[in-house]
Parts: structure tokens; C-alpha cells; sequence
């Protein structure tokens, strides 16, 4: 998963060049190359060899199997990561200093030290293009790198993370996974038995305590981070197919149905904190699950995996042109993943996740196709520029842990096919209002247009709250949230508080009914509404739903600002009703009183019923993979009251 990193440099350009007898000679020759690894060394080990940088022009892509292409980017770091494990410091031997990988980057981070499977299984897998295969110099590194691992570990089996004292669920539940991996590829060559049975021991610890159905530290309640809990239950299942222990696989059984009791909401997504999040649902949850789903055949992954599709289906919102989806990202808790491109291209999070395909076809439409994948690996294949090294920071074991469990992607008749079925494509009407521990999702859909909204309680204050994206069938995405400290359709006070980053209040009005529960709606002629506020009830909001509009009566009582977040195409008509036009990708003022979007053969008008100093402002943020589609935030001033429209035609 993409977290937040330290900014730092990317890779040196190596060593070319230099050979491995220079090389070593430069660090104690052949001496260091005939002694044993630092397993039998103890703490004190000192000047490690270094491993040799790759000959000039390697890695040769025509050498890669097409499902192992992934590896190649990290062949291409692997030398520079190993060579930058502390090997003089008795403190910090075995220490990844680079910051490859997680952040804080400091020597008590046990995260840090996941990158061991990265080594190991380049030392444990010949391939004609893997030249570090058996490699002394790399096993002594690796070794070093989990004598610190394993050195961090608490008496209890935890692992700490953010501090030395720290005892926590996500780097002892992920460890679990990665350390697993390890000892089986160590297995593959009977490399290090000592270290062997150190990690047996360590993950037997580590299971012991993520598996105690005691420990407040792993199984809050509620449970907040599904994704933690689930990637550790999948560490365990590994571990206990390498060493079996009948009481804790019984054990392991028994938690995992206690995640699928507690970690999902019944509208289908996996709770982060008692939230959702696309990111962290789709590229972490997800693909862990389909991992137990191999290892045990476990019915239950599959069982919530066809829970989470139809909640995909409402919050991914699919371009017209068939390039990618955008995500309603205003509410999701954690990340900020605004969209997904139809193929997704390498390094792909979600690959795992797509053996759930063939028994949850409703998740189809999210993955890249058979055809899709394919076409890209022999274009990657054939491709003559070199392999490129990936920046500090931004590497992930998981990446190529993933490769040998295989994958199931859809065909491109499978996926249109699913695409179809998605409810704002199928249908051109209903109302969709899913509640949630206080949180309320609407979806609203009208032959013109699709509309999504987040009111009640935040789990998180990256969550914006009010109106979400307004999407239209031919045009797309036009009015789009952000999430975070960036652009979304809100009031802003003439102080700067917006009445999305609160926990807003709402009521509903439709037809006859005063509160409609899903799946009712009246016929697509009647308006829908909904009427919200802030807690101080210093801004009061009604927003009404017909056919082709969505109309907004916000009150405020004093100055303040209605800001608009449109997507803007380059092709994009945009002029202010004074007859001032705005270009894409800068920043105009005009006096007006509305302004209208042309797109291809859908005109979008936005008009706030009186003349006042409006602005339309390009920001950085792009969409998807060619990012033509730009942010564009609309502010209109306004005394304390507005009436606003945006209508499509």
C-alpha cells in the first residue's frame, strides 16, 4: 500500500564497471568472500562483502518470464538496498539504512526490515536473469538483516514500529507474512539452519500473541484496521502450512471468523477505522484475503469478497470513455486514491485480489483484463530502454510476494460484460442511502446524472463531508471531492472553516417518504432532497435532485464562499456568462452570474442566480493515467445566502 515517505534521492548510479574481485578487494577481498555467513559470526560481525552491481545493459527483459516482469525493477535496487545494510555498528548490524521501505526510517522499525523476503528470494531462485542467485555476499547480508529483525522482537512476540517500546499489530501481523516467506525460500536451498530455526521460533511467538483472542492490543472493539488483522491471520496460515500446530491453526479458524463478524460492514466494505477507504480495501485487504483464500480455501474470503464487490460498484464511477474510474474518495478514511486506470499498469496492488474473480464476478469490472496484461508485458518485453531503478521510498516486498500465488484476471468479454451490470449503467434511477455506525452514504441516480454525498459521522478528519462527485452519463466526471486538505464542493466561511470538515447532520425528502431506506424511490419525475447542517448550525444546506439538476440553497448568515471542484478536460468550453472564457490550466476572474461547461455534446451550466466576482483556478491535481483530466476549484462569493444550479443539457 502507498504510505506517506521521507523525501529522499533517488538511488546512486552504482558502481559500473567495477568487478566483484575489485570490488571485494576494496572491502577485505577474497578473505570476506570465503568466510562464513554472519550466522556464525554473532553480533560483532563486521565488513560484509558487498554485492556486485549488475553488468552493464542487465537485466535483459527478453529473459523474464511475463508473470515474474515484476521482479525486474528490483533486481535492478538490489545491490544498492543490500549494500546499505549496517554491517560495522554492533548496535545496528543488519539495519536497512537506506529508506527503501517504510518510514520512520530508524533503526526500531520493524517494518524496515520486511524487505528480508526481497533478498531471500533473489538468493533462493535461479532464473537465466538473476545472476544473485546462490550469491554468498547477498546471503551474508540477509543474514544480518535478520539477526536485526529478529534482535527486535519483544519478549511477547510483538514486533514496534513507530516507537522502541511499541507494540504493534500491523508490523507483527505483516511481519508474520513476510518472515514466513522467508523461511520458506531459505527452505528452498537449506540456507541458514541456524537463522531457520530462529525464525521458527520468532514466528511461533508472533503467532501466539496476534492469535490470542485476549489481546487487546490486536483485537480491539470494535475493530478498526481490517486490514492489519486480516494480513496477519495470512502470515499465520503460512506459517502453520511450513510447521503445523493443530492448537493454533484452530485458533487461526476462530479469528478469522471473528474478522469476517466484525471487520466488514454489512453495505460491504472493510472497516478503516470504522470507515471505508478505497485504497486501503482494494490494494491491501483484499489481495491479503485472496491469499487466505489459496492457503486454506477458505469459503469466508470468498464470501466477503462478494460482499465488497456491490459496494465497489456504487463508490467506482466509470469515465465514459472507458480510460479508468474515479473514486469517491471525499469519504474514504485513510488514503487519498482518486482514480483507477481501466488497465493498471505495473507495480499493481491489487493483482493478488484477482483470483477472487472467477467466484465474485462482480468485481470484474476493477481489474485489468487478460488481454490487457498481456499486451503490456510484451510491450514491456520488447521495450530497449533499461530497466529503471525504483526511487527510495517507493518499493514494496509485497509487490513480488504476490507473483507465486498466480492470478486470475478477467477476459475483456468477461469484463464489459460485469461493467454492464453496474448500477449506474444499468439503471437510470434509484436512491441508494446506506448507514453505517453513524455514517451515511447516498447515491443518487436520474437519468442525467449520478450523484454521491457522505453525511454523519467522519472516522477520520481526511473525510469530507456534503457533496461528493456529480457525474453525468456522456460528459463524466464534472464536479469531483477531494479528501484531505484538498479541493471539494463545500461553504467556506469568511473565518476558513468549511462545513465539510464536519460531522453535517442530514434529512431526507422523497415523494412520500421522509427517510427512504434503500432501494426506495419514487418515479424518476419526483425530486429527491436533502437538507443538512453544521453542528453550530452556522451553515444550513438543501440540496434538491430532479432529472438533470442539482439545485443548492446554502445560508450562512454572514459572507462566505461556495467552492466548486470541476474536472476539467483541455478540450473543455468554459465561459463565464459575461462572455469572459477561461482556459484550461490557469487562473480567471470574472463578474457573472453563472458560468457553462461544454463538453463534447453535454453543456454543464452552473448558475448562482445573482452577479458577483467569481473565480475558476487550475490546480495540480491530474486524473488518471494520460492526467488531461485537471482540478479546477470554482469559488463564488456570496453575502450569507445562494442559489445555485448546475444542470446538464
Amino acid at each position: 500500500m502507498r504510505h506517506p515517505t521521507d523525501p529522499c534521492p533517488p538511488p546512486g548510479p552504482g558502481l559500473p564497471g567495477l568487478s566483484r574481485r575489485a570490488l571485494l578487494g576494496a572491502v577485505g577481498g577474497t578473505a570476506l568472500l570465503a568466510a562464513p555467513p554472519a550466522e556464525a559470526a554473532g553480533l560483532t560481525r563486521t565488513g560484509l562483502p558487498l554485492l556486485e552491481p549488475l553488468p552493464k545493459g542487465a537485466p535483459d527483459r527478453t529473459l523474464f518470464a511475463p508473470e515474474e516482469q515484476r521482479f525486474a525493477p528490483y533486481l535492478v535496487i538490489l545491490a544498492p538496498m543490500a549494500n546499505e545494510i549496517e554491517d560495522t555498528d554492533p548496535a545496528t548490524y543488519g539495519w536497512f539504512t537506506g529508506g527503501w521501505w517504510r518510514t520512520p526510517n530508524v533503526p526500531y522499525n520493524a517494518r524496515i526490515q520486511e524487505h528480508v523476503y526481497t533478498l531471500s528470494w533473489f538468493h533462493a531462485h535461479p532464473r537465466p536473469w538473476n545472476p544473485y542467485a546462490g550469491d554468498p555476499a547477498l546471503l551474508a547480508r540477509l543474514d544480518a538483516a535478520l539477526q536485526h529483525y529478529l534482535r527486535l522482537q519483544h519478549d511477547d512476540g510483538s514486533w514496534p514500529e513507530y516507537r522502541p517500546t511499541e507494540h504493534s499489530r500491523a508490523a507483527t501481523g505483516f511481519g508474520l507474512g513476510y518472515l514466513s516467506k522467508t523461511l520458506q525460500n531459505l527452505r528452498t536451498t537449506g540456507a541458514l539452519p541456524t537463522r531457520q530455526a530462529e525464525i521458527r521460533t520468532a514466528l511461533r511467538k508472533a503467532m501466539q500473541w496476534f492469535l490470542d483472542p485476549g489481546n487487546i492490543t490486536v483485537w480491539e472493539s470494535p475493530l478498526k484496521y481490517a486490514n492489519q488483522h486480516i494480513a496477519g491471520l495470512a502470515g499465520a496460515a503460512l506459517c502453520l502450512d511450513l510447521d503445523p500446530e493443530p492448537a493454533l491453526r484452530e485458533r487461526l479458524v476462530e479469528r478469522i471468523a471473528f474478522v469476517v463478524a466484525h471487520g466488514q460492514s454489512p453495505h460491504g466494505f472493510f472497516y478503516e477505522p470504522r470507515g471505508m477507504d478505497v485504497g486501503y480495501n482494494f490494494e491491501v485487504m483484499l489481495p491479503d484475503m485472496a491469499e487466505i483464500h489459496h492457503l486454506m480455501d477458505e469459503p469466508a474470503m470468498l464470501s466477503m469478497a462478494r460482499g465488497f464487490a456491490p459496494w465497489l460498484s456504487y463508490n467506482l464511477v466509470r469515465e465514459p470513455d472507458g480510460s479508468g474510474w474515479f473514486t469517491n474518495v471525499a469519504a474514504s478514511a485513510r488514503t487519498s486514491i482518486r482514480a483507477l486506470d481501466d488497465e493498471i499498469r505495473e507495480p499493481d496492488r491489487t493483482h493478488l485480489g484477482s483470483l477472487f474473480v472467477p467466484g465474485a464476478p462482480g468485481l470484474a469490472p476493477f481489474f485489468t483484463t487478460r488481454e490487457d496484461r498481456a499486451a503490456a508485458r510484451a510491450a514491456w518485453a520488447a521495450d530497449p530502454a533499461p530497466v529503471p531503478a525504483l526511487q527510495r521510498g517507493n518499493t514494496s516486498p509485497r509487490i513480488i510476494a504476490h507473483v507465486p500465488y498466480g492470478e486470475a484476471f478477467p477476459t475483456r468479454a468477461h469484463k464489459q460484460a460485469a461493467i454492464a451490470e453496474l448500477p449506474c449503467l444499468q439503471r437510470d434511477t434509484f436512491v441508494e442511502l446506506r448507514r453505517d455506525g453513524g455514517q451515511e452514504f447516498l447515491f443518487v441516480r436520474r437519468p442525467g446524472l449520478y450523484l454521491g454525498a457522505f453525511f454523519g459521522h467522519r472516522a477520520t478528519p481526511l473525510v469530507r463531508s456534503g457533496l461528493s462527485f456529480l457525474w453525468h452519463p456522456d460528459a463524466g466526471m464534472v464536479v469531483y471531492s477531494l479528501n484531505g486538505d484538498a479541493g471539494c464542493w463545500a461553504t467556506q466561511l469568511a473565518d476558513g472553516r468549511l462545513d465539510a470538515d464536519g460531522n453535517l447532520a442530514a434529512e431526507y425528502v422523497a415523494g412520500a417518504h421522509a427517510r427512504p431506506r434503500s432501494g426506495e424511490d419514487p418515479s424518476s419525475d419526483a425530486p429527491f432532497g436533502v437538507r443538512y447542517r453544521t453542528p453550530d448550525s452556522a451553515i444550513t444546506t438543501e440540496v434538491t435532485v430532479t432529472r438533470q439538476t442539482v439545485r443548492r440553497v446554502v445560508t450562512t448568515g454572514s459572507a462566505a464562499t461556495e467552492l466548486i471542484p470541476l474536472v476539467v478536460h483541455p478540450a473543455d468550453g468554459v465561459t463565464f456568462t459575461d462572455g469572459t472564457s477561461a482556459s484550461y490550466g490557469s487562473a480567471t476572474t470574472a463578474t457573472a452570474d453563472g458560468l457553462t461547461l461544454r463538453r463534447g455534446r453535454t453543456t454543464v451550466q452552473i448558475r448562482w442566480a445573482a452577479v458577483r466576482t467569481a473565480s475558476l483556478t487550475a490546480m495540480p491535481t491530474t486524473y488518471l493515467r494520460g492526467g488531461a483530466r485537471r482540478a479546477h476549484l470554482l469559488r463564488i462569493p456570496h453575502d450569507g445566502t445562494l442559489h445555485l444550479t448546475v444542470g446538464f443539457g
